[in-house]
């Protein structure tokens, strides 16, 4: 959640930047309209105490002096309900901002490129050369179905469209995959955690799928418990309304689970193949932080993920997402795009975030900062999304004939 004392002290260089994310101007005009009322509310209530201290000290001399204090009691009392009255409209008021700035996404960092949508991110750097083929390479999903690691048909029969079943090597990949990126991670100082498949609704407002994305998430009937999107939420909770002692930041976590999103807003976008899925894999890079050490955090996660995907000998390039195009909580983020030489483009593997203090504020995670307690920033980056690096080894692994080289690293994970 934003923060509303910086709101109310600057409405005017905050919704400057939130507009740069693509905030209407209704919203801001909503959201203008509540803090003013908000603000009246407050004067109202603080004109009042004002007026109730003034009158006791009166009170307090009238009884000393000897005076009739009927009269001025009866203004007191009758001041009294004015201030109650004024404090309910007060609490109002508050609610009712705090539940829009639910849905106001994050401020952008100052540094984030201007742009409308991913057209304008900015390409940071290269890393890996593709290699060159002297055949036409065939897409994950030929290969996929050629070499029967990958039933798209069962998927759609077992559920519906957008689910798919490994078998054998696609199988035994996708688990040798998650076992290296884990302790791939371990080595670069995450800590492995094992967290809930199921969320409740506190978790997602808390990292901020809710309210907003509520149509994009699977809920379990009768129940206010979600499968989550992505183990960020999760692991990010885990320390919700929690005050950490400062020696014990950053916590750095790593964690594998199955993620589950509807893909409301994709239709018609990556229906074939393991690209965009309903049920997908992914290993997740959690950092809580202090404030001072986020952005050395955020480069070492980013890092990381790049790294891994060097391991597996997968070329890859680094973008600084633009501000049209930065997630609902992100305050900055770095795209990872892998190569698929069967589409013939990258496509992204990962995305790491910092959130700064948004998602704090909405989980309520401070630290002992001296005297005080503070926000700590949240970050979080896939290390990666195994389907889709199944699907980079694929297409950048694959032989004339079809058949399909395992990168070295991964040979000690499949015997």
């Amino acid at each position: 959640m934003i923060d509303l004392k910086l709101l109310q002290k600057d409405f005017q260089s905050v919704s400057d930047k939130l507009m740069r994310k693509g905030v209407s101007i209704e919203l801001l005009d909503t959201l203008k309209k509540k803090n003013e009322e908000l603000k009246s509310a407050k004067a109202a209530y603080e004109t009042l105490q004002a007026a109730q201290n003034a009158m006791s000290k009166e009170f307090g001399v009238y009884k000393k002096e000897g005076k009739d204090v009927s009269e001025l009691k009866e203004k007191v009392d009758a001041n009294k309900i004015k201030i109650t009255e004024a404090l309910e409209v007060q609490r109002v008021r508050q609610e009712e901002m705090e539940a829009l700035a639910m849905s106001i996404p994050n401020i952008p960092d100052d540094d984030v490129p201007e742009g409308k949508d991913d057209s304008d991110n900015v390409e940071i750097k290269r890393v890996l050369t593709p290699r060159t083929f002297d055949f036409t390479p065939k897409e994950h999903w030929e290969l996929a179905e050629q070499n029967g690691w990958i039933d798209f048909e069962r998927g759609v029969k077992l559920a519906t469209s957008r689910f798919s079943v490994s078998f054998g090597m696609g199988a035994k990949l996708e688990r040798a995959l998650i076992n290296f990126m884990l302790n791939f991670n371990s080595k670069r100082g995450f800590e492995e955690v094992s967290v809930p498949a199921l969320v409740n609704r506190a978790a997602l407002e808390g990292t901020g799928q809710l309210p907003k994305f509520e149509d994009d998430l699977y809920k379990v009937q009768d129940q206010e418990l979600f499968l989550i999107p992505t183990a960020e939420v999760p692991v990010t909770n885990l320390y919700q309304d929690e005050i950490l002692p400062s020696e014990k930041l950053p916590i750095k976590m790593t964690a594998y689970t199955s993620c589950f999103r509807k893909e409301a807003g994709a239709a018609g976008r990556d229906t074939r193949g393991m690209i965009r899925q309903h049920q997908f894999h992914k290993v997740e890079l959690v950092s809580i932080t202090k404030p001072e050490e986020s952005d050395r955090v955020f480069e070492e996660m980013v890092q990381t993920a790049s790294d891994l995907l060097s391991s597996l000998e997968l070329p890859h390039r680094l973008m600084t997402l633009c501000s049209g195009d930065l997630g609902f909580g992100a305050a900055k983020t770095v795209d990872l795009e892998v190569w698929l030489p069967g589409q013939n483009c990258y496509r992204e593997i990962s995305s790491v975030s910092n959130t700064r203090e948004f998602q704090a504020r909405r989980a309520k995670i401070r630290f002992k900062d001296g005297d005080k307690n503070s926000f700590v920033h949240t970050l979080n980056g896939s290390s990666l999304a195994v389907g889709r690096t199944l699907v980079a080894i694929m297409e950048n692994f694959q032989n004339e004939d079809g058949s399909i080289t395992i990168p070295k690293v991964l040979e000690p994970y499949i015997n």
